[in-house]
């Protein structure tokens, strides 16, 4: 049985998988707010007591691996949570877990590992591009957080090599892009792509085309809590002020896509994850994402090549990593 996760700022993926004929199902899956828990070891524990009737206790006692991909940069087999006040050690969890076969991985890394594992139902093409097997991918991601990564072909898979890219310097592209950093740099010593490419982005969008309008979710002191808010607004065109929110989120969001794959030279193809896409798909599929992604001065005609591709699973982080706790599990056999 492989116990996987995927630990991020606002909550925290469990599932396990049991190896049933030559593949692993899903067996169940929990998820838990990331701040309700002093530590992401408690909440190992609680998954474990909550599934025990559903594994007729068998859980606990039966862990042959775990994987689990952590929101920050994996150093000597320690992550330090970007947007948490907690430490993700390997050496602890494998004494927790009675098993040696414990892989850390970033959240990106994960996912970027789930991406072979996805059925052709569990994604969508934002832009047909002209495809070019074993060249080099792009991954990002924006949820809690912006993750950004590169997949590079080793012969007979892509290995993930993950970065911090999301916490970059943002770079404007239009007059009302450099008002925004203007706006951002009253209240920011900092302004990274992150800051924008984020669930808090939308509000600080919002406020920034027009802070005299309120909604019920801005009351709430979290930054995330109004992304729902905003994005439905949006979608259903009810608030002018979120229609262009959205719209001005969903262009800079294509135009650091595009930046990502021109670093990386993605002809493999980019993908879009994290759970902000799949809420707002519709606007994703709209145009504005994919039109941006290629406005690269003298690279417009190469950017429209590119493949792009939009993750509707999820739960591809989890995916990703069961499949490295089981890689890691079979070669030590």
């Amino acid at each position: 049985m492989i116990l996987a996760g995927d630990i991020g700022g606002t909550k925290c993926n469990l599932a396990l998988y049991e190896l049933r004929g030559s593949r692993y199902e899903h067996v169940v899956r929990h998820r838990y707010e990331s701040r309700e828990f002093a530590s992401f070891d408690s909440i190992i524990d609680k998954f474990l007591v909550d599934t025990m009737a559903e594994t007729k206790g068998l859980a606990a006692d039966n862990i042959d691996a775990a994987g689990f991909g952590v929101a920050g940069p994996v150093i000597n087999d320690r992550v330090k949570v970007t947007n948490l006040p907690w430490s993700v050690d390997r050496v602890s969890l494998v004494r927790q877990l009675n098993t040696r076969h414990v892989v850390l991985l970033n959240d990106l890394e994960a996912t970027g590992y789930g991406l072979a594992l996805l059925g052709p139902t569990e994604f969508v093409t934002l832009n047909k591009g002209v495809p070019a097997p074993g060249k080099t991918q792009a991954l990002i991601a924006a949820g809690t957080g912006l993750g950004e990564a590169a997949l590079f072909w080793e012969g007979d898979r892509y290995a993930v090599n993950s970065s911090e890219g999301g916490h970059s310097d943002f770079a404007p592209r239009t007059d009302q892009e450099i008002e925004l950093l203007r706006f951002l740099k009253k209240s920011n010593q900092y302004v990274s792509w992150e800051l924008i490419l984020s669930g808090r982005g939308f509000r600080a969008i919002h406020q920034f085309l027009n802070p005299t309008v309120q909604h019920p979710a801005f009351a709430d002191s979290d930054a995330d809590a109004a992304a729902p808010e905003i994005t439905e607004l949006g979608l259903q065109g009810r608030c002018p002020v979120c229609v262009q929110t959205l719209e001005m989120w969903t262009e800079m969001y294509g135009a650091e896509a595009g930046n990502l794959a021109l670093k990386v030279l993605a002809r493999g193809g980019v993908w879009i994850a994290g759970g902000i896409a799949v809420k707002i798909r519709k606007k994703m599929e709209y145009g504005t994402f994919v039109r941006a992604f290629c406005e690269k001065e003298k690279f417009a005609e190469l950017m429209a090549q590119i493949p792009i591709y939009m993750v509707l699973n999820e739960d591809a982080p989890l995916i990703g990593a069961m499949g490295q706790a089981g890689r890691a599990a079979a070669i030590a056999t």
